[in-house]
């Protein structure tokens, strides 16, 4: 482990990395703005990289945010995958017409995201299973396109550091990276959380974090001719190497509410427990209870569940000194009691929206901080849950555990492999190490 008592860069480039101002643009150049109409058309090209039900639906509020839109390229790991997005998004007649994607950029296989980036495209829409992210957000910036990138971003602290660098890129390049962390751009969250961060509970002394539902994702049947990569890539949900479990790929939400309150500052370490009690596929947990603890005394209780027939509970919680805040249902009490009385809007369409403004405008938006800050915070109550342990953050970010692979291919066996008696092994607490 590393030892938190050292002076460490890598925890000052992480907290400094997305306050890094842009470079100035070189003298004659274009905003990225005016750019994006280089054949003298306002009309922005989209091109959506993983074609799962998320990836549809994104598609579908990335054309609906802005009507200056085509959708003009597709990929994924699966052609039905494919097909199937393009016959949901064809059914949609507020968008029909702008879903303009040929044969010819229809793209499929494991290198089917380079092909969508190098065909022309204005905006990336990053749908994947989390593992992917990082390399996909990378070659993204690198080829000089706008970004919607979904939650989380990563499965790994390797993953964030990439993550990181690339949203660094993104600012030299004035590109935009906008976050599929979608509470940050609903209009009742978005004010109740000003108000609190303006002091309308008083200084914070306690946050709570729940996300206890049912069962979450879908598996295939498995077929004798299927080999085990694609089984796990139809399943992914449940391997803990593409989806990070599901405190990463779910809690995220609420983590983010959490760490907004905290100015996207990270914790000096957490603590907790998780485990496995109900059949499940793959080698992900079904409940995890994690406390982060803030340098100024603040403590985080994170509590995520998925398990049937229980009790379920969605909500942010704080207490400050002056009163209590609850996040989801925009209401404040104690001194300063209020309740939100707008409308909170589509914040699926809302955060697409805010893209393509940042675009046209030629004033770049960059989430990559918080995005990757949220993510990490999954990532560390996943490790802490495994491990047993009480990690600092120094240590987290600084993890050399890297759940993915170099090189895909549907022959390749996955990171995570049954074991003799056809089943996954799953992380034991005190036993597990923290790598």
């Amino acid at each position: 482990m590393v030892n938190s008592d050292k002076p460490n860069h890598a925890r000052r480039d992480f907290l400094k990395s997305t306050a890094v101002a842009a470079s100035a643009a070189a003298v004659g150049s274009l905003s990225l703005g005016r750019a994006a109409h280089a054949a003298g058309s306002d009309i922005l090209k989209v091109g959506l990289i993983g074609c799962g039900g998320r990836g549809t639906g994104a598609a579908a509020n990335a054309l609906t945010a802005d009507t200056n839109t085509k959708l003009v390229a597709m990929g994924d790991v699966f052609e039905n995958q494919v097909q199937n997005s393009i016959k949901q998004l064809k059914k949609n007649a507020g968008i029909a017409p702008r879903v303009a994607v040929d044969d010819g950029h229809c793209f499929v296989g494991f290198d089917a995201y380079t092909k969508v980036i190098e065909s022309g495209v204005d905006v990336v829409v990053l749908a994947t299973p989390p593992a992917f992210r990082p390399e996909q957000l990378k070659a993204a910036v690198d080829a000089g396109k706008h970004v919607f990138c979904e939650k989380p971003v990563a499965v790994d602290a390797p993953g964030i550091r990439s993550v990181l660098e690339s949203s660094r890129k993104a600012k030299e390049k004035n590109l935009s990276i906008v976050s599929g962390l979608c509470w940050r751009y609903d209009n009742g969250v978005k004010e109740t959380m000003q108000r609190v961060l303006d002091g309308a509970i008083g200084d914070i002394k306690s946050m709570q974090e729940t996300y206890l539902c049912g069962m979450v994702g879908r598996s295939v049947q498995r077929t004798p001719q299927m080999s085990e990569m694609e089984y796990q890539m139809r399943s992914w949900y449940f391997f803990n190497w593409i989806s990070g479990d599901f405190n990463v790929e779910q809690h995220v939400h609420s983590l983010d509410k959490a760490s907004w309150l905290m100015g996207d500052k990270p914790p000096i370490a957490a603590w907790g427990i998780g485990g496995r009690q109900t059949p499940k596929l793959g080698n992900i947990y079904d409940h995890f209870g994690v406390v982060y603890e803030y340098a100024d005394g603040v403590k985080l209780h994170a509590y995520c569940r998925q398990q049937s027939g229980c009790w379920s509970d969605v909500s942010d919680q704080y207490i400050g000194t002056k009163g209590t805040v609850n996040v989801l249902k925009h209401t404040i009490q104690g001194e300063n009691e209020w309740r939100f009385k707008g409308s909170g809007g589509n914040m699926y369409v809302l955060e697409h929206e805010a893209l393509f403004k940042a675009i046209r405008s030629g004033k770049p938006k960059n989430d990559g901080h918080y995005m990757s800050t949220s993510s990490m915070l999954g990532i560390m109550g996943r490790m802490v849950g495994y491990t047993g342990k009480r990690i600092t953050w120094d240590q987290a970010i600084n993890s050399k555990q890297k759940l993915t692979l170099d090189k895909y291919a549907m022959d390749v066996n996955p990171p995570v492999m049954p074991n003799k008696e056809g089943k996954y092994d799953i992380a034991v607490p005190g036993v597990t190490p923290f790598v």
